[in-house]
């Protein structure tokens, strides 16, 4: 298919191609040929995730972007044959699926964050392939490197499902991985070394304007949000400047804020939940309740990957702390005195939270979440 594009670009711009030389790519003196499972990246403290997404041009394009990840490199995995070429993957036969591995820096961006990426950059309801490339060597597909990665994609999945963003079955493939084989060199950093072929290829597909279908604008303000906020926390100094006493005292001190003296303890509106220092989603109004305590009280979280639970023995007793994951904001603690579905009760700080009502979702850049209203 994407022969055809190239075709499509030469015609439209009057471009002859007499011979076409493969370029070298970025990554070809820093990687072995072969099967590279990331062994040298991970021998320095980097983790290694593997997606396949339809063209890998498009999906190595969209995960560079993202904050924390080193490197996305593309390739072919999930197939039998030994070694394949791009020939023969894209001719389809040899089980391949054209996919990227990446290497990422967990303490600036979680798995999470990349199931969050991938999910939002992909058809995950096409078994046939992907947009104009058709085909099994176009599939989707999550390629789990242990136990955790496994769990965590399964959940994303389920928790797609239920959000009713696609009205088809999800068939994207959750499999073990295997062996992952670079691609050649010219197609690694395509969209930087055939930057306007690249663009044509990305537009005459139909990903761009699937994805706008789907996720709208909330889509793109949604990924910048991802993209700007992964675990980007501000120095000491600058969090005195940004939050006011209380805020500090409750977030950076796991201080306390007195109850029916806050913010949010009696807010009825309709909205979101945000951490104050970083702006990850963390709870909706649809979850929250009346607990008598004097303090904001929720059923559930909204974004249960944005939240860490820890043992915290203060007090002379063994309570659960709630924190944030990015901004590592303690926000409150979790209790089993809840009311159903759950029997949870996340009493939390107003001073931790910011509340975006639901008017303000979408120019906030939380449009994805207007579905809750």
């Amino acid at each position: 298919m994407k022969l055809i594009y190239f075709i499509m670009i030469f015609l439209a711009f009057g471009i002859i191609v007499i011979e076409f030389q493969p370029l070298k790519g970025n990554n070809s003196e820093a990687l072995e040929k072969g099967p590279w499972v990331g062994m040298k990246k991970e021998n320095v403290g980097l983790k290694t995730a593997t997606f396949a997404g339809g063209c890998f041009w498009c999906i190595e394009s969209d995960f560079e972007k993202v904050g924390g990840v080193v490197e996305a490199i593309s390739g072919y995995t999930g197939g039998q044959m030994e070694n394949p070429t791009y020939k023969q993957v894209s001719a389809g036969g040899t089980g391949h699926a054209e996919a990227v591995q990446i290497f990422y820096d967990p303490e600036i961006v979680t798995y999470e964050d990349l199931l969050y990426v991938f999910w939002r950059h992909v058809n995950p309801t096409d078994a046939g392939g992907q947009f104009s490339d058709r085909g099994s060597q176009y599939r989707t597909g999550i390629f789990y490197h242990d136990e955790e990665q496994k769990r965590l994609a399964v959940k994303s999945k389920r928790e797609l499902e239920e959000s009713g963003s696609f009205k088809k079955l999800i068939v994207t493939g959750i499999e073990k991985f295997t062996k992952f084989y670079e691609a050649e060199d010219y197609h690694q950093d395509y969209y930087k070394t055939h930057a306007l072929r690249y663009k044509f290829y990305r537009f005459s597909s139909g990903r761009d304007q699937f994805l706008k279908k789907i996720w709208g604008d909330r889509g793109k303000k949604a990924m910048r949000r991802v993209r700007k906020s992964v675990n980007v926390r501000p120095s000491d100094e600058k969090l005195r400047d940004k939050l006011t006493p209380m805020q500090y005292k409750v977030t950076q001190r796991d201080g306390t804020e007195p109850s029916f003296q806050n913010e949010y303890w009696d807010n009825k509106k309709e909205g979101i939940y945000v951490d104050i220092v970083s702006g990850e989603p963390l709870f909706s109004s649809v979850d929250k309740y009346e607990s008598g305590t004097g303090w904001p009280s929720f059923t559930k979280p909204l974004e249960p990957a944005n939240i860490i639970e820890k043992k915290d023995r203060k007090l002379f007793t063994v309570r659960t702390e709630v924190r944030s994951r990015r901004a590592d904001s303690h926000l409150g603690h979790v209790f089993s005195d809840g009311p159903p579905p759950t029997g949870l009760r996340y009493c939390l700080n107003s001073a931790a939270l910011k509340f975006i009502p639901k008017d303000d979702l979408e120019k906030e850049g939380y449009g994805e979440y207007t579905r809750l209203f």
